[in-house]
């Protein structure tokens, strides 16, 4: 061996760890998409809908806080653009961003005016939508550079 020449050593990953650690990966990838797609049929058609139809439940909640018809379709909009939104990998998490902030404003006005038995709702909703912003951050700096690049 001359004085030029070093040995290498490699250390070569098990393929049980690298395997399963793939298979960690996958599973998270997947659960993760399973749940964007259940709160986004779960805002579009539970929440959006009954607003959008006029159902009288839904009236009578907006009617009681004073915001009508008018306030009872734009929220509904709002729910039925944020849960199709969930669902487009791009949009995902300005989305859950966005939905977070729309369940913090139904959380004080369930406190504050209707004090219902669902006043926790949102709170639960809030947290299954700060995972999903969380894990999928990536998607809001590729949103950024394609608005940029278009502007």
């Amino acid at each position: 061996m001359s004085d030029t020449s070093v040995p290498v050593t490699t250390l070569a990953p098990t393929s049980t760890t690298s395997s399963s650690s793939l298979k960690t990966r996958r599973g998270a990838r997947i659960s993760l998409g399973a749940l964007q797609i259940v709160l986004g049929l779960f805002y579009a058609f539970a929440s959006a809908l009954p607003k959008l139809i006029a159902h009288p439940s839904a009236a009578e909640a907006f009617d009681k806080l004073g915001w009508g018809s008018t306030g009872m379709y734009l929220i509904g909009a709002l729910e039925l653009s944020g849960g199709l939104a969930l669902l487009v990998p791009l949009l995902s998490s300005v989305a859950a961003v966005a939905l977070s902030a729309l369940m913090v404003g139904a959380f004080v006005v369930n406190v504050t005016v209707i004090h219902g038995p669902y006043v926790a709702t949102p709170l639960i909703l809030i947290l299954p939508l700060a995972l999903i912003a969380w894990a999928r951050r990536g998607h809001t700096t590729e949103l950024v550079r394609w608005v940029r690049r278009r502007a």
